[in-house]
């Protein structure tokens, strides 16, 4: 089996109401799938964490290298991409497009084989999860609050036992935000809060502080992610735990985070991470720092896919009777294609997402709807 065809399928959807995070305004919803084509017929789907169109430019880049290589040796050839642009993009859009690579040669390798990728990663601990709904960007021309509330309360009604919301706009309608959310989940549904890097260091602590009695259970990316010294200085100046990693790629952007304690909770991105074959390493890495791992995820049924193997897979922590089980980031925005593109939807059940058990990433495309949402060239 050799590969025989690499592919970049690019998916886009005009929203008829834009919203915002901190750092990012979404009018469209764009991701890049990937497809590795095998010369006896067997295909692998990869997806990529960030901008499309450069995605797929760098995958193309890729590609060549792989075409006649046995895509069963998934160590090698991640070794070898990575090294083909490893003196200009250690991190970034070389390892978010290596990634997509790498989840779609595992999903080969667990088709080869005839079974999930999870157990290709040494077993599967559990058959499913449950799921926090992330949700809560700001929109234009509505009130915030009120919005916000009645988006979580509706998060709670279907079952959801956690909620993330987004923040990092403005310290005191932050707050005042916060205080609404707990009030309409009450005091026994789990709460985050995501500043997406919108903070200064004095911001964040100060709304880390304020925010401590309406239990929070983590304040995720309060700072710029560069600013890992400014990381270390908001958990040790305010109470809530502290969790980023999503745009930290590679293992080595995750080892002084992890080596400093600036996180208590990581949370790599299995499509911008590495893929498969990085983030076995990261999670190790978290493990051996005693810090909880939390897999950030935003994309299609592709990456959701994929990052349900990895959480199949994840060492009970601690190893007692009753471990902490992972929670599954369960994307709630406008994106009529994320579970369009497989054609059995990963759904929630009561805030639970069975880990689907078919071979490789255990999910079948529907490539109508590949067609119906690709990016049209202009």
């Amino acid at each position: 089996m050799k590969i025989a065809a690499v592919h970049t399928h690019l998916l886009d959807h005009e929203l008829d109401t834009a919203f915002e995070s901190a750092s990012m305004h979404f009018s469209r919803r764009q991701h890049c799938l990937v497809e590795i084509v095998c010369d006896d017929g067997t295909i692998g789907w990869g997806e990529c964490l960030g901008p499309a169109p450069l995605n797929a430019a760098v995958v193309r880049a890729y590609g060549a290298a792989l075409i006649g290589r046995d895509p069963l040796e998934t160590e090698k050839l991640w070794l070898e991409l990575y090294n083909r642009f490893r003196d200009q993009g250690q991190r970034g859009l070389t390892v978010t497009a290596l990634s997509g690579i790498d989840i779609a040669l595992w999903d080969i390798k667990g088709k080869h084989f005839g079974v999930p990728i999870s157990t290709l990663l040494g077993g599967r601990f559990r058959n499913s999860v449950r799921a926090y709904a992330t949700g809560s960007f700001r929109r234009e021309g509505v009130d915030r609050v009120e919005d916000i509330s009645r988006e979580v309360a509706g998060y709670r009604a279907e079952g959801f036992h956690a909620v993330k919301i987004k923040i990092g706009f403005d310290v005191e309608e932050d707050l005042r935000v916060i205080e609404a959310v707990r009030e309409a989940i009450g005091p026994d549904m789990r709460l985050m809060i995501d500043g997406n890097h919108g903070y200064d260091l004095l911001e964040a602590l100060e709304v880390g502080r304020r925010a401590a009695h309406l239990g929070v259970d983590w304040f995720e990316e309060p700072v710029l992610p560069e600013h890992l010294s400014a990381y270390r200085a908001v958990r040790a100046g305010q109470p809530l735990p502290v969790a980023g990693g999503e745009t930290w790629h590679g293992r080595y952007a995750m080892q002084e985070p992890l080596e400093t304690r600036a996180v208590d909770i990581l949370q790599p991105d299995i499509c911008g991470v590495g893929g498969f074959t990085e983030m076995r390493r990261v999670a190790d890495m978290a493990a051996l720092h005693g810090v909880r791992l939390v897999p950030h995820v935003w994309g299609t049924a592709v990456c959701i896919a994929a990052s349900l193997q990895c959480m199949a897979a994840l060492l009970p922590n601690p190893p007692r009777r009753d471990p902490i089980e992972p929670i599954l980031e369960f994307d709630r925005t406008d994106n009529p294609f994320r579970q369009a593109v497989v054609c059995t939807p990963i759904e929630h059940q009561r805030g639970v997402v069975q880990i689907p058990d078919g071979p490789g990433l255990g999910i079948e495309i529907n490539r109508d709807a590949l067609a119906q949402y690709a990016l049209r060239e202009s």
